[in-house]
This record gives structure tokens, sequence and C-alpha cells, in this order.
């Protein structure tokens, strides 16, 4: 439950600090007073957006933290699932900069909005005037009538079984829609795939066959230079190699004389050496050069072979080409891998739906069960608040379908008076009804859940008088088992609770403050008495307020 709630520059609010105990509490004040902002504020510690129209002073940061006792409420696993400090007076923290910035904090440790809805969903039901039209949404009916069932463990099972199931039908699909494309393309890409099988590419292989052909095509001005070269090297009677000899015999009779002349003898004899080499490698080459007209057009048309593939695939080396081959190959072998990847996922699914069948069966036969135990004390106590000839009709029917929630379709309809049909609660119900209704179920829904808080604002709409006193009773009895609030406008509501809060603004100067404090018993009597008679409070007014608090 929450302990203490703690507000800093937060709208009219410039700082507020007050502390809740358990039991039924009530929070009143005039229109316009603060109670949504109040709201507002708790909406930022529980994981609501927020903006720098929050802020009262733009120059200075907001601060909105609350303590909640969750000592009774098996909350451990939450905390070890977020790597969050447990405490059992656990503090929630949220800051807003004036840049805009917002910050949240579990016990210091910070989190993202996310994690604080989640854990906002354990500690407090904030019900507000709209979500009285939930009562029309089907899931929320399935919710009522669930936790009437004791469905939460089916549920859960249900819905783990389904998320694989989902999974599987989604790669099934996925695997299917391959497949077809697959074998659309199944000839182009056994063609595509034969004709680069059967090119017999290499890496590296395009530049070796450029470098061959420039070769081919250029034996005779290849031929020429070479013999040439040779012819320099070789003449008898100048040529470089006979030169390089005689210079090296020459130098080599000054080798006695100094270190120097030993030195480049050596030199020279090296220069001879290489340059001997250089020629014998040359008469190498020599003897290879000649005419192949028939080399040279089996690697024309390689070369051709290549560059069509090339353009074809529309890619600049061989390497590429070489990856399209083995992507072909693939997709040529994937056929018969994804086709039993698929009968194997059918087969899976099938056992699957066979297990979603059985639980959601059980499911709804908890459902059918339940029905009549929710119709009962539903109408146990819209008698209560003044609705004696209330009647509903839950039905449930069969679908084939996998909801999120079981196979179950819901007709939730209703009749408040005798002699009128049965018809959908949006279309039916008044404001008052549906006031009454909800507050029904939110009393049977609090005798299932282990919910620490709820809040209601406003829930009185459309009602007075006896009604309204009977819808007191009741949130007092459900503060037994949990922290009840009521923001209310009604003297016979506000006089049931055990605690009275009243918010309040002032006026100091040009700045308007939004406040809330606990009542004493005298301010009490006069806060109620005032919601009676309005401001000038008559005696009888007095009279009736210590009426209705006793």
């Amino acid at each position: 439950m929450i302990t203490s709630l703690s507000i800093e520059n937060f709208a009219l609010i410039e700082k507020l600090n007050i502390d809740f105990s358990n039991g039924f509490s009530i929070i009143t004040g005039e229109t316009g007073a603060g109670k949504s902002i109040l709201l507002g504020a708790l909406g930022l510690v529980l994981g609501k957006r927020a903006d720098l129209t929050s802020l009262k002073n733009k120059e200075e940061k907001c601060i909105v933290e609350a303590n909640f006792a969750i000592g009774k409420y098996d909350l451990k696993s939450f905390f070890e699932t977020n790597d969050l400090d447990y405490e059992e007076e656990t503090i929630i923290r949220r800051e807003i900069l004036p840049s805009g910035k917002s910050r949240a904090f579990i016990n210091d440790s910070p989190v993202n909005l996310q994690q604080l809805q989640d854990l906002s969903f354990y500690l407090i039901d904030v019900h507000s005037q709209h979500q009285t039209l939930e009562l029309s949404e089907e899931e929320f009916q399935f919710k009522i009538l669930d936790s009437v069932a004791s469905n939460q463990e089916l549920l859960g099972k249900y819905q783990s079984v389904l998320k694989t199931y989902r999974s599987s039908k989604s790669d099934l699909e996925s695997k299917k829609s391959t497949l077809s494309l697959i074998l659309k393309e199944k000839d182009y890409n056994e063609f595509l795939y034969t004709e680069l099988q059967s090119a017999n590419l290499k890496e590296g292989e395009l530049e070796e066959l450029e470098q061959q052909y420039q070769s081919l095509t250029n034996v005779e001005f290849i031929k020429e230079n070479l013999d040439k070269l040779l012819s320099i090297a070789n003449e008898d009677e100048f040529g470089i190699l006979k030169s390089l000899k005689e210079f090296k015999s020459i130098l080599q009779k000054n080798r006695g004389f100094s270190a120097n002349y030993e030195l480049l003898s050596e030199r020279a004899n090296s220069i001879l050496i290489e340059f001997d080499d250089i020629v014998k490698e040359l008469n190498r080459e020599s003897e290879l050069v000649y005419n192949d007209p028939e080399k040279l057009e089996a690697i024309n048309q390689k070369l051709q072979l290549i560059y069509n593939l090339q353009k074809k695939h529309n890619v600049l080396t061989v390497e590429e080409l070489l990856q399209i081959q083995s992507e072909l190959e693939s997709k040529v072998v994937s056929v018969s891998t994804l086709e039993e990847e698929i009968q194997k996922l059918e087969n899976g699914i099938k056992e699957l739906e066979v297990q979603l069948d059985a639980v959601a069966s059980e499911i709804s036969k908890s459902r059918t069960e339940a029905i009549p135990d929710l119709s009962e004390k539903l109408i146990g106590i819209l008698h209560i608040l003044g609705m004696p000839n209330v009647r509903f009709k839950i039905e449930i029917e069969a679908s084939a379908s996998y909801y999120y929630n079981g196979k179950d379709a819901l007709r939730f309809l209703f009749s408040a008076n005798k002699g009128t049909d049965f018809g959908i609660l949006k279309k039916v119900a008044s404001g008052g009804e549906m006031s009454r209704i909800m507050l029904a179920v939110k009393s049977i829904l609090s005798q299932y859940s282990k919910l620490p808080t709820i809040i209601f604002d406003e829930i009185d709409t459309g009602v007075s008088g006896e009604i309204a006193n009977k819808m007191g009773e009741i949130m007092r009895d459900m503060s037994s088992t949990m922290q009840v609030f009521a923001i209310t406008h009604l003297p016979q509501i506000a006089a049931k609770g055990s605690n009275h809060y009243k918010v309040f603004k002032t006026v100091v100067g040009e700045n308007t403050f939004s406040d809330l404090k606990l009542l004493n018993n005298e301010e009490r009597i006069n806060e109620i008495a005032e919601m009676l008679s309005g401001k000038d409070i008559s005696d009888s007014a007095r009279t009736h307020a210590k009426a209705l608090l006793n």
C-alpha cells in the first residue's frame, strides 16, 4: 500500500508531503482545487509520461516520490527479475528536469518507464471516470469472469503454448513463402547454376587469362625485343657480357693494392653473375615465345565467357561470380531441405493445436461453471445499490480461432428492469447504473486479487442519496482487505472513510497553490457540512454531518 507521497514543483503544488494509512481514505475538495493534479503526480511514479508543462517553476526540477509498503504482496521475484534491490518499504521517485528530460528510480536504482508501469500493475489500480467504459469491452469482461473462475494458472499455461504456436506459424509462413519463391525460380536458378558450374571458374583466373592473352597477341613484338636484348648482351666484339668480363678482369689486377679495390672487384663480379643470369633467363623466355593460334583461341573464348557472365550477373570479378554460384547451389539444394523443415513445422503446429485445444477447453469449462457465481455476486451487490430487478445474461460461444485468452467469444448482456430485453451494457445502462456496476465489479475483483491499493476517482457519478450511502459502505468493506481511496463530491460517501483528506487552493500574491491535508474530526464535520449545504454552513448541516459520521 502507499504510505506517503511527496511532491515538489508540480503544476500548482509547490511542496507537499503527506502520509497515508490503510483502510478507507476519502479525498474531497472543490472542483478545480487540484484533485486531478494529485492523481497526475501519482501517475508520474506509476510510469505515465510527463512534459515541461507539469513544472510549476520552469527553472527548477519537479520531484515526485512515493513510499509503498509491499512486504505482504510477494513481489521479490519482480525485483530479482528486474535486477532491483528489494525493500519492504519501497521508494519510487520520478524527476522531471527543466530541460524536459525525465528520470525514474526504484529504491535509488535508475529504471525506465516500462519498469515503472510493470511494477505499478502490482501496486495500485487507479479507477478514473472514463474507465467505467471498460465494462463494455470484451477484454475487461473476460478479466472479471476469469478472476471469479480462478483461471490465472490455466491462462498462463495457454498463453505460453500460444506464444510458441504463433512463433511456429510465423516460421511456417516465412518458409512457405521462401519455398514458393524458390519453386517459381527453380528452373531458371538451375540453368544459371549449371551455366556457372560448367564455366569451371577459379579465383584469380581472369587476371591470369588476360595476361596470357596479351602475351599471345604480341608474340612477334616480344620475340623481336628479346632477340635485340640477347644480341646486345652476346655480341662478339662489343657485347655487354664480353665487356663486363673484360671490366672485371682489369679491376682484379688492382685487388692487391688496397681493400677498396678488393671490394670493388667483388661488386663487379656480382654484377657479372647477375647479368649473366638475366641473359640465361632471356634465352629461356625466347625459347618459350612462339605463335600458338589454338591456345590463343581457347583463351579468348574463356575470356568472352567470363565477360558475358559478368555482364549477365552485373558483377566485375570472378570471385563475385563464384559467390553467386554458391548462392544458386544453396537455392537448388535448399528446396528439399525447406520441404523437410515445413513438414516438421506443420507436424509441430498440429501438436501445439492439440495442446491449445485441451487447455482452451479447460478454460471454457471453468468459465461456464463460474458464470452463475459471477451473476449471483453482481446481482447481490447491485440489489444493495438500489437495482432490485437487475439481471445479467452471460454467454460463452466456442470459436475456431485462437485468441490471446482462449477460444471463447463472450456476450455480457444486461437488463435493469422487469419486462425489458437484455442488451449490451453501453447501449442500455445509464451513467449511474454503469457506475454502480463498475463498483460491484471492483468489489468482486478485490476478493480475488492481491492488489494493495485501489483509488476510485468519482465512481459515484450519477448517484446520490441512499445509493451513495450504500456505495460508501461497499468501498469501506473493500478496505478490510486492501487500501481504498475515494475521490468524491458526495457527503454520504465522504462520511464512510476512516481518514479524510482535503484538497484546497490558496492564493499568495500573484500565485495560486494547491495543497492537501488530513482533516481532524472538527474539520471533517465542517467539510461534510459544506458538502451538504455549501459555503454558508447551517446548524442543520452540521447536525446532519455529525449524524453521517456517526
